[in-house]
């Protein structure tokens, strides 16, 4: 198992470094701005816990092919199919995120700053999902875990889907709706919230008539 912890090990760095290092210098050098709003709401509200257990998520990450290199054993047995099935989908989960940021332009964040207005991205990617860049990195935690499949990784990724799921309805599509009105409403009417055709939103006639 060493081999694949190693590897899961590398790749998150990668993907740490890619999706939120280096996006932050390239959003600060065309913007003038990081993208970075950190935590919202106040403590123990649910977009404060969204924001606490995204954390918990990119640190459990890290720490479960550690805990395997030093001993912690894994909850699936070794098997080098399912390891090389989680390398994949891990891949492909990071190009994903990737791909999703790179889409969304001036307009990425990391948090919400409820008095700031973006603009509204509803190509490429977000064409058919609203959340691309939440749905790249379950599938990339998901991918992880199957890479070192011990009780850190899973409970990781369980963090990571809490949080996505408490970020996603409880902060941002409040203020989307609030911000971009009958555009949003549209948008999310056609548009899946994570995966194409599920979690679109029916538009009433207030959301459709300014």
């Amino acid at each position: 198992m060493t081999g694949w912890a190693w590897t899961a090990l590398a790749l998150y760095g990668f993907w740490l470094l890619a999706a939120f290092g280096a996006r932050a210098v390239i959003q600060r050098r065309r913007t003038g701005d990081s993208g970075f709003r950190g935590l919202s709401g106040t403590p123990g509200s649910a977009s404060w816990w969204a924001g606490v257990l995204f954390v918990v998520a990119l640190l459990g990450a890290a720490a479960a092919p550690i805990a395997t290199l030093a001993g912690l054993p894994v909850l699936i047995g070794h098997i080098p199919a399912v390891h090389a099935v989680g390398t994949t989908i891990a891949v492909l989960g990071v190009a994903g995120t990737l791909i999703a940021q790179r889409a969304m332009g001036a307009s990425w964040r990391v948090g919400v700053d409820q008095e700031e207005r973006t603009a509204l991205v509803s190509g490429g990617p977000f064409a058919r999902v609203r959340n691309p860049i939440f749905t790249a990195m379950a599938v990339t935690g998901l991918g992880l875990a199957l890479m070192v499949p011990n009780v850190l990784a899973f409970a990781a990724l369980a963090a990571l889907v809490i949080a996505v799921e408490l970020q996603v309805r409880v902060v941002e599509e409040p203020y989307l709706r609030a911000t971009h009105g009958p555009a949003y409403a549209a948008y999310a009417a056609r548009a899946g919230r994570f995966v194409p055709g599920i979690g679109r939103q029916q538009a009433s006639a207030a959301d459709t008539n300014p």
